[in-house]
């Protein structure tokens, strides 16, 4: 029975050790997307944005708008501080596939920003491919 047990707790280490790592890696990812719009960083948003990300939200009118990633990122000013307060909320994730709950406070417009995140681990790295969000505003 001794023989086992060792072996079977290094498996068990091994796969909670693998399972931290994941998450650490998609939340870095996450951070890079939260950071990286607060403080103007374009590169930090390249690098957590799949190439090919669409943007998704209902308007005003309950129509569907949609904007490319690129534009995104473009409308973001290199170095310019943006007064957004963003945490991580939850995420899950499964083998290759993750999904990220992110709440983005932006004091000075009195609105809240709920993102939904899906993530792909593409060619080794966790990148951001999809981006539904809604908001709802707060008196002023």
């Amino acid at each position: 029975m001794k023989n086992i047990f060792f072996p079977l707790c290094l498996l068990l280490g091994t796969l909670q050790l693998t399972a931290q790592t994941e998450l650490e890696l998609i939340t870095s990812t996450v951070t890079d997307y939260i950071e990286g719009t607060a403080n103007g960083n374009q590169a930090r948003i390249k690098k957590a944005f799949h190439e090919d990300l669409n943007l998704y939200a209902i308007d005003g009118k309950n129509k569907l708008i949609t904007r490319s990633g690129q534009k995104y990122i473009a409308a973001i000013e290199e170095g310019k501080k943006y007064n957004r307060i963003g945490h991580i909320v939850s995420i899950d994730y499964e083998n290759n596939a993750a999904v990220a709950k992110v709440s983005i406070l932006m004091p000075d417009i009195k609105r809240m920003y709920t993102d939904y995140l899906l993530l792909l681990k593409v060619e080794g790295q966790w990148k951001v491919i999809h981006k539904s969000y809604t908001f709802v505003d707060y008196p002023k």
